[in-house]
């Protein structure tokens, strides 16, 4: 469904998606101030899958929103796709995280009532995509994460896995530059974690640009570069190649 090909993505892993250089985020508490990322430079290539990881505290979920534009950093420069997105106005924020930046969450975060097509769709609503283009775009979502028998089903209809396959769908749809996943298969059992981690596999064998925080080091396994964080700094930063089982062909 996406315009990557592996070729194309091989080819975009030559440009710079995220530059971050000494990002800093403070939080105030009362008098107090409680640095929660410490100096960060680090810098993300298109087509890469990538997972951040680290003890609770260490600052991967601040990490996370301020890549995903969630938050806005206290000190430093944040680009995504060659723009300072850092001192941005939320309104500017809101527009670049609809265009540029699919989420997935551990919770899911589907609206209960909708169907799964109508969940999916949101994102192109809000982008004030036509509806016969909305149909198509929707269709080639749920389609690559295999639930085409369920498009029409509610999240309560759907078990577990697929409901995050839904969500999953939903991020790629507006063909964003980068999908987020904020602990994927946190709420998933061990086979369901998998049958999710097999779906991203295939995302990044399309030339999309991952990023899956994570505190388990199976899911981290199946990334090509890990970052470790420890007190809101980089630790470690590796690239490493998949197990066999992560990186066959689909």
């Amino acid at each position: 469904m996406s315009s990557h090909s592996k070729g194309e993505g091989a080819s975009a892993a030559n440009s710079t998606l995220i530059r971050i250089r000494q990002l800093e985020k403070i939080y105030k508490v009362g008098v107090l101030e409680v640095p929660a990322i410490r100096g960060v430079d680090l810098e993300i290539q298109a087509g890469e899958y990538v997972a951040i990881m680290g003890p609770s505290g260490s600052g991967k979920s601040t990490l996370m929103n301020l890549i995903g534009c969630l938050d806005t950093p206290s000190h430093g420069t944040y680009h995504l796709r060659g723009q300072e997105v850092s001192s941005l106005s939320d309104d500017q924020l809101a527009r670049i995280r609809n265009r540029e930046i699919g989420f997935v969450f551990q919770t899911f975060n589907l609206l209960p009532r909708a169907t799964a097509t109508q969940n999916v769709e949101l994102p192109l609503v809000y982008a004030g995509v036509s509806s016969r283009e909305r149909a198509r775009r929707v269709a080639a979502a749920i389609a690559s994460v295999g639930l085409s028998d369920r498009a029409h089903h509610r999240p309560n209809e759907l078990s577990g896995g697929q409901r995050q396959r839904v969500a999953i769908a939903r991020a790629l749809v507006n063909q964003p530059s980068l999908i987020l996943a904020d602990e994927p298969t946190g709420n998933l059992d061990s086979v369901t974690s998998e049958e999710i981690m097999t779906v991203l596999d295939g995302l990044d064998r399309a030339g999309h640009t991952i990023i899956i925080v994570t505190h388990e080091p199976d899911i981290a396994s199946h990334t090509r570069r890990i970052i470790q964080l420890h007190d809101g700094r980089i630790a470690s930063d590796r690239r490493h190649e998949p197990s066999p089982e992560h990186s066959r062909s689909a």
